[in-house]
């Protein structure tokens, strides 16, 4: 595979922007880096030429990183965005808007290099089997030992940083990816972003109810999801689909059973 990937540095620090420009040129998927000093020098670029992905410093005078992130999201091939910040604080926002991976200063040239690969995965890959299917299985290593997880077995995902927290009945696990990223492979097996910072699978919704405390939640055997007014009525939707097909409120023996709303 050779993707030949575009990519844009917007950085308002010289040294990390030359930096991160040497590094990515370095790259075999890179085919050509952009570089702009700020936010708006980068719209502005962006309307004489395309790329496929964009690393965006958050914290910059003037139009910011996430200032940025919404000009490329209404275009209408939006590239990848990977935020780049010396700070956590913005990690659940920036997977909102539909961050692919969220690194932290300074950078790690290991971690870059994830983040390209996971782009040059998700816009370039020419497998037969669908996204969904590359995830069936996920591995995590933890030092000591590997451990596998069942998509299946995952009732919700919780953002958490530069990682993702998987939620099963067992327990959790901690992996390195984003909410973005797994909410695109893992849609056809039901799972749905609810709030932006989780993503929910639809066969393992017991109910829905309000609580005092946290508003609208879905209820599953691991836990209750909180689910944001945007996106309760989508979730309503694939609930009362899921329902009609007989494939909601999963068991731990992962037989089908009854979810209702209270």
């Amino acid at each position: 595979m050779n993707p030949e990937l575009r990519v844009l540095v917007v950085e308002d620090e010289a040294s990390t922007r030359q930096e991160m420009a040497s590094l990515l040129g370095d790259m075999p998927e890179v085919s050509e880096v952009l570089v702009a000093s700020n936010g708006a020098s980068a719209v502005r670029l962006l309307g004489t030429t395309s790329i496929d992905a964009a690393f965006l410093d958050i914290l910059m005078p003037g139009l910011d990183g996430m200032d940025v992130a919404r000009v490329l999201s209404v275009m209408s091939e939006p590239p990848s965005i990977v935020f780049v910040t010396a700070s956590e604080a913005h990690a659940v926002e920036a997977f909102g808007i539909g961050a692919v991976d969220y690194l932290l200063k300074p950078i790690r040239p290991e971690r870059l290099a994830e983040a390209v690969g996971r782009i040059a995965q998700l816009r370039y890959s020419n497998t037969t089997a669908s996204p969904a299917e590359d995830l069936h299985v996920v591995q995590i290593d933890t030092g000591r030992r590997t451990v596998f997880v069942k998509r299946d077995d995952v009732q919700f995902v919780e953002a958490q940083g530069d990682y993702v927290r998987l939620h099963t009945t067992e327990g959790t696990h901690l992996i390195r990816l984003s909410l973005s990223y797994l909410e695109e492979v893992w849609a056809s097996a039901g799972f749905v972003r609810v709030h932006r910072g989780f993503l929910i699978a639809i066969p393992w919704v017991r109910d829905l109810r309000v609580t005092s405390s946290s508003g609208l939640v879905a209820g599953t055997p691991a836990g209750d999801v909180p689910v944001s007014r945007r996106h309760g009525r989508h979730l309503r939707a694939q609930l009362l689909e899921a329902a009609k097909h007989d494939q909601l409120g999963r068991s731990a023996a992962g037989r089908p059973g009854t979810a209702k709303e209270q």
